[in-house]
C-alpha cells in the first residue's frame, strides 16, 4: 500500500524535498492588509521578510476548510490512502479543520483511507516530520504504521530558537512591551522552546554569540546521538548565521547531515527577520 503523505506549509519544507516525494503541501495564508497571499506559493519568505524589515506587519490564518476538503476529496476518488501531518494545534487552528474535513468526507467515501496527525511541532520540526514519514512511506510502510511512527517522532522533536528582534514576538503577545524595549536596548536576545505545542521562552541571554553558544549546550543537554541524526535548521533570511551555526554544530557533534531552510509566510510573519532555530530528537 503506497500512502500519500500530506502536510502544510508550516512545515517549512524545502523544494527539493517536497519534490523528491511527491509531497502534498496545503498553503497556509499570509495577509497584508486586505491582500491575501498563498505561503510559498503566491508569497515568497523572503518578500515578507523584505516587508517586515520596513515594517510591514503581516497576519495569517489557517487554509480554508474547503481547501482540505477539496484535496483530501480528491484523494478518496483516486482511492489512495492519506496520511495528514498537520502544524500544532497550539499555534492553528490547522489540525482541528482537517479533521473537520476527514469526518465529513469519510460518511461519503466510507472506503476513504486517512489519518491526521496534529505533531505539536512547527516550521522544520514539523518538517523533519514530514521528512522522515515520506522516506519510510516510499519502503511500502503501512498507514497504521507511519502514524504510530509521527506521533514518536513528534513527541521527541526539540524545538530551540532564538529571535532577533523582540518587538516581533510582543506584536503577537509573546512577550510585554516593556520587556520588548528593555531587551532591545540591552541586546537581550531569548531563547524559547515549544513544549507541548506551545511556545515557551525558556532563557534570555545577551548577545547573539552567547545564544549560540548557549543553544549548542542546551542541544548537548537534550540530544541523543547528535552525530548519527538528521538535524534541521531554518532561518529568517539569515542563511549566512544558518551556515555560521551549522558550522558550530559539525565541530561539537560532528553530525553529518544537517538541512538547512529559510522559515515560510506561516511561521515567519511571527517570528521575524533573522530568527534562528534548530530542531533534533531528544532520543534515538
Amino acid at each position: 500500500m503506497s500512502v500519500q503523505i500530506v502536510t502544510d506549509s508550516a512545515a517549512d519544507l524545502p523544494k527539493e524535498i517536497i519534490e523528491k516525494y511527491s509531497i502534498k503541501v496545503i498553503p497556509l495564508v499570509v495577509m497584508d492588509g486586505d491582500q491575501e497571499y498563498l505561503d510559498g506559493e503566491t508569497l515568497d519568505p523572503v518578500d515578507l521578510f523584505a516587508g517586515m524589515r520596513k515594517a510591514t506587519v503581516y497576519k495569517t490564518s489557517q487554509p480554508k476548510f474547503q481547501t482540505y476538503l477539496d484535496v483530501f476529496k480528491g484523494y478518496a476518488e483516486e482511492r489512495k490512502t492519506v496520511l495528514y501531518i498537520a502544524f500544532s494545534s497550539g499555534l492553528s487552528g490547522t489540525y482541528q479543520t482537517a479533521v473537520m474535513a476527514k469526518n465529513e468526507l469519510v460518511d461519503e467515501y466510507p472506503d476513504f483511507s486517512i489519518e491526521v496527525v496534529d505533531t505539536k511541532c512547527a516550521s522544520f520540526g514539523e518538517g523533519l516530520v514530514v521528512l522522515y514519514a515520506a522516506q519510510m512511506a516510499e519502503t511500502g510502510a503501512s498507514l497504521n504504521e507511519l502514524k504510530d511512527k509521527v506521533v514518536h517522532w513528534a513527541e521527541h522533536m526539540e524545538h530551540i530558537f532564538t529571535v532577533d528582534d523582540l518587538n516581533t514576538l510582543m506584536r503577537g503577545g509573546r512577550v510585554s512591551p516593556l520587556s520588548a524595549f528593555i531587551g532591545g536596548l540591552l541586546n537581550i536576545k531569548p531563547i524559547l522552546d515549544v513544549e507541548d505545542g506551545k511556545l515557551i521562552p525558556i532563557e534570555k541571554v545577551r548577545g547573539r554569540k552567547k545564544v549560540f553558544q548557549r543553544i549548542i549546550e542546551i542541544m548537548r543537554e537534550r540530544g541523543v546521538q547528535l552525530d548519527k541524526q538528521v538535524i534541521g535548521i531554518s532561518h529568517g533570511d539569515d542563511l549566512e548565521a544558518a551556515q555560521l551555526f551549522a558550522d558550530m554544530i559539525r565541530e561539537s557533534f560532528g553530525t553529518k547531515e544537517i538541512i538547512t531552510t529559510i522559515i515560510g509566510g506561516a511561521v515567519g510573519a511571527h517570528a521575524g527577520p533573522g530568527t534562528l532555530a534548530i530542531f533534533f530528537q531528544n532520543v534515538e
